[in-house]
């Protein structure tokens, strides 16, 4: 509590007596204490005496001056002879001290309390290096007590704030930040804000926060949110009110649904047709910006006119013929019926009697010959049916026949392959026939798969027979489909050229991966047993060749995004003419990359190819791609280089360079570029020491094998980029696999030290793995070459009963002197125990293009007053120097002097860096920070803003 001090003389010390004091004792002369007012010293201690020191049952608390009011300082101790305050050092004086004294009935010890007052003008007169205090010191007959020290400070508050909210247009559901200074004042002043004059309370409402340094935080901007916001700063002395800041939750206009197309307003002949949309999805409300494009689309539409026929003269009578007629004919041709015309109405030929019925033939006249001559007709017509008739049944039964014959002698094949080569009989490697089988043959690799019965494949490589041993490990691995056992007939060549006919048979069971499993897949190749045997590559597997993703832009720019790749697009609002719009795609090689590294040059990123290639923008646009490198200049050489159009591979720049053609930010995980015009790009990466990092993305999925009792771990090591994940989850859909473990990312030096995968700790009385191959390791080339293909080792596990249903282990990935990861693994191997672990996020997904201004963070208007304040030149160097270093680009700033607008394309890489977190708070600071953006606004009047925006809605149509 306080410092006591034992009593007692020193030698040669002199007795004195403080009558205001009442005490007397023996004080040395060399400690003779300094004088107060009446010139005599108090004493630091009493002389010895039976009793306790004083113990301070109430201490002098620090006290606040208001005004021109004095404060009381108090002490109360026990047992107590005498209290006295020390100010700054000095005793006061005895006249200014009031003293109570009381006897404490429990202990029956003397209790003394002591009051002093403090003036404004004695904290004001005082000039030490520390505040205004003072200090009790208690006496008793044992000794002296001290108090702690107790600090007057005059309170204040001062009338500015050092900084007043600012109001805020901000759209629904976005982020309101007001930023609140109080004024400096003693004590600190509490922050309180009002809305509308009425107390915000931040626990009734989670979605506001005001703890954050006296600023107002709304995380999700509603409509009811909208008013006028004051900061209130108060303490002991006064309240001050900041200016009011006006907020503006506007929502933006939508667009309602297209009606259905009207009917073409026209009959017959060219028209149109339209289709009408309202601004009500939703509407406009408190300034929002209305919806852009066209309320009402028009198409043409054209209806054939129907043309009825209408006949042509009729021709001359023909010469009277023997029956005694003559004809004369007509056609529609004049014009022809066309689109649904009526045809003619009438006779289109026309017979008459040419002899005025006089004409007689075989003595009878006609009317009596007529009927027999149609009777000879139907005869003749009859004979020619039964003729027909003949012909069609001679067809039908050679028909049969045929098809007999073909069944019978496909009945008497056994076998759906043939190969036809004399050296399959050693094992050599050869090109050899494979003939697609009928459908129901139990040799069909696919059952799912419908066979042409006509055609023939014929697969080129190499056949590989291996020892049993090879065989039966190549077999447990999971990343093929069991094949059922295949039954090979060969026939020499040899005997072929001689015409013999007897074949040599070879009956084995093929490994699962000799066959392809469709139509378009390569006979793959079985290598004999190396020193890692379960290592793989995926291309085996049915795998994509490219990812694509297209949109529609226009004047207004927008964004494009190839979902959970990490790769986008921005088209800068501007960089396409007005009136123009494209269909602007996005794609990404899955397949095997054309660009080949050269020498110790490694691809870090994945092959992105934007276009159409002709089209020209007026502003740079902003490419995103994600990369696998740990970024650091000491130990990469960074490069992106550009496809042309012969396929050849053109750098177009080293990261580190000053280009005014093109600029590269480099993040931790991804680089953005600024580019002039659209094609393929990529980016590679040269190590410079050993010290050079890959970053790799380690991740383990598990399956149930053919087996019941087996379960297969695919241990993956790929490329940390989104796009390689994404390709390697693909392929375990295709296989059943689940993912087992979050991934984890592993840092892979360029030390030429190999890659270990091994299996720990697993459970020995319910699980064993099989021999040799619980620790596998891959070669440094392969891993660190790996040019994306997705990289796994399998392991085999068996378990000793079925009832075994939970597996638990540890899969350790390291790299021999370098770096290492742990896998831990707990599942069920019943897919119905198993927890889901997720893939992706789905943050990018749901819209893969977005136009217009919904796709950027910063509102145009707010763009416009940026670039029109930081791209007028100052006296201090351009300014748009400063906004550039405010958001960390401090490189190749020659690249923005060449821009008719450098705060528009620094601003530009801003929205492509910050397309998820859309950080607008930073950017905010960032301005504040520069120091000019508020004096540069309020030079705007009102009215020039409100002119500018006019502009801005009827230069694009709103």
């Amino acid at each position: 509590m306080g410092r006591a001090s034992a009593a007692g003389g020193g030698s040669g010390g002199a007795r004195r007596w403080f009558p205001w004091l009442g005490l007397c004792f023996w004080a040395a002369g060399a400690a003779a204490a300094r004088g107060t007012d009446n010139g005599e010293a108090l004493p630091e201690s009493i002389p010895s005496a039976p009793g306790t020191l004083p113990h301070f049952i109430e201490e002098p608390d620090d006290a606040y001056i208001i005004k021109s009011n004095p404060i009381a300082l108090r002490c109360k101790a026990r047992p107590a002879m005498q209290i006295f305050f020390k100010c700054n050092g000095e005793w006061v004086h005895q006249n200014e001290h009031v003293s109570e004294e009381s006897l404490d009935e429990s202990s029956g010890l003397r209790v003394r309390e002591v009051f002093i007052n403090v003036t404004r003008q004695q904290v004001e007169d005082f000039h030490g290096p520390e505040d205004y205090w003072c200090q009790c010191v208690a006496w008793s007959h044992l000794g002296t007590s001290k108090s702690r020290k107790a600090s007057v400070r005059i309170a204040y508050l001062r009338k500015n704030f050092e900084q007043d909210p600012q109001g805020r247009e901000v759209p629904i559901e976005g982020m309101i930040v007001l930023h609140c200074r109080p004024p400096e004042g003693v004590p600190a002043a509490e922050v309180e804000w009002l809305k509308n004059e009425e107390p915000i309370d931040s626990e009734q409402d989670e979605n506001i926060d005001t703890r954050a340094d006296h600023n107002l935080i709304i995380r999700q901007a509603r409509l009811s949110d909208s008013g006028n916001y004051t900061c209130m700063a108060a303490n002991i002395v006064a309240k001050r009110r900041s200016l009011s800041a006006t907020v503006v939750v506007y929502v933006n206009g939508g667009w309602s649904s297209w009606t259905e197309w009207s009917a073409c307003n026209v009959r017959c002949g060219r028209g149109w047709q339209k289709r009408s949309r309202t601004c009500t999805n939703p509407a406009p409300l408190n300034g929002g910006a209305f919806c852009e494009g066209m309320s009402v689309q028009k198409i043409t539409c054209t209806s054939l006119c129907p043309v009825d026929g209408s006949w042509e003269v009729w021709s001359e009578w023909s010469v009277c013929s023997p029956e005694c007629e003559h004809l004369r004919i007509r056609e529609c041709t004049a014009p022809p019926p066309r689109n649904g015309g009526k045809f003619c109405e009438g006779l289109s030929q026309e017979s008459r009697n040419c002899t005025d019925g006089l004409c007689i033939l075989d003595k009878k006249p006609l009317h009596e010959i007529k009927p027999q001559r149609w009777s000879r007709r139907g005869i003749e017509n009859a004979s020619d049916i039964a003729l027909y008739s003949g012909l069609g049944a001679a067809v039908v039964a050679v028909a049969v026949l045929v098809i007999g014959i073909t069944l019978y002698r496909r009945s008497q094949s056994d076998y759906g392959v043939d190969v036809i080569d004399s050296s399959a009989l050693t094992g050599g490697f050869q090109t050899f026939n494979f003939k697609t089988v009928r459908q129901g043959n139990s040799l069909l690799l696919n059952s799912a798969m419908q066979p042409d019965l006509t055609v023939s494949r014929t697969y080129s490589g190499p056949i590989c027979l291996q020892d049993p041993l090879d065989k039966e490990l190549m077999t447990e691995s999971s990343l093929f489909n069991p094949l059922s056992d295949i039954k090979v007939k060969v026939q020499s060549s040899f005997m072929v050229s001689l015409g013999v006919s007897e074949r040599a048979e070879y009956h084995g069971k093929n490994h699962s991966g000799t066959f392809p499993h469709g139509n378009n897949r390569n006979f793959s190749t079985v290598h004999p047993r190396n020193k890692t045997p379960y290592i793989q590559n995926l291309s085996s597997l049915p795998t994509r060749t490219e990812l694509r993703t297209t949109g529609v832009f226009g004047h207004l720019g927008g964004r494009l995004v190839m979902p959970n790749t990490g790769v986008s697009l921005l088209i800068p609002h501007g960089a396409i003419p007005e009136e123009n719009s494209w269909e602007i795609y996005m794609s990404i090689n899955q397949g095997e990359p054309s660009l080949q590294s050269d020498g110790s040059e490694v691809l870090l990123s994945p092959e992105v190819t934007c276009g159409p290639p002709d089209m020209i923008v007026t502003t740079p646009f902003a490419l995103t791609i994600p990369h696998c490198a740990d970024v650091s200049s000491e130990h990469w050489n960074i490069h992106l280089k550009k496809r042309t159009q012969q396929g050849k591979w053109e750098e177009v720049m080293s990261v580190e360079d000053e280009s005014t053609s093109c600029y590269c930010l480099l993040d931790p995980f991804a680089c953005h570029v600024l580019l002039d015009s659209f094609g393929t790009y990529a980016l590679t990466g040269e190590p410079i020491t050993d010290c050079a990092v890959k970053q790799l993305k380690v991740a383990v999925f598990g399956c149930m094998s053919c087996n019941s009792l087996d379960y297969n771990l695919r241990v993956y090591c790929v490329d940390n980029t989104p796009c390689a994940f994404q390709e390697v989850v693909s392929d375990e859909r295709h296989q059943g696999g689940q993912l087992l473990e979050e991934p984890k990312l592993l840092h892979f030096k360029g030390n030429t030290f190999s890659l270990q995968i091994s299996v720990l700790d697993i459970p020995p009385f319910l699980w064993r793995i099989k021999p040799f191959t619980a620790c596998q390791e891959v070669p440094f080339s392969r891993v660190w070459c790996s040019n994306r293909q997705p990289l796994h080792c399998a392991f085999s596990l068996e378990r000793y009963t079925p009832t075994t249903t939970q597996l638990s282990c540890k899969i350790c990935i390291r790299q021999l002197k370098g770096h290492e990861q742990i896998l831990q693994v707990q599942t069920s191997i019943l897919e119905s125990e198993r927890e889901t672990i997720t893939f992706f996020a789905q943050e990018d997904s749901t819209f893969p293009a977005q136009t217009g201004p919904k796709a950027f963070k910063i509102p145009y208007s707010i763009r416009q007053r940026i670039c029109a304040t930081f791209d007028t030149p100052n006296a201090k160097g351009k300014d748009w120097q400063m906004l550039a270093q405010k958001n960390s680009i401090n490189r190749n700033l020659s690249y923005f002097a060449t821009q008719s607008s450098p705060s528009a394309v620094i601003l530009n890489l801003w929205e492509a860096r910050h397309q998820h977190d859309g950080d607008l708070d930073s950017l905010a600071c960032a301005l504040e920070e520069i120091g000019r953006t508020h004096t540069k606004l309020s030079n705007i009047t009102e009215s020039q803003l409100d002119e500018a925006d006019f502009n801005y809605s009827r230069q694009n149509g709103l």
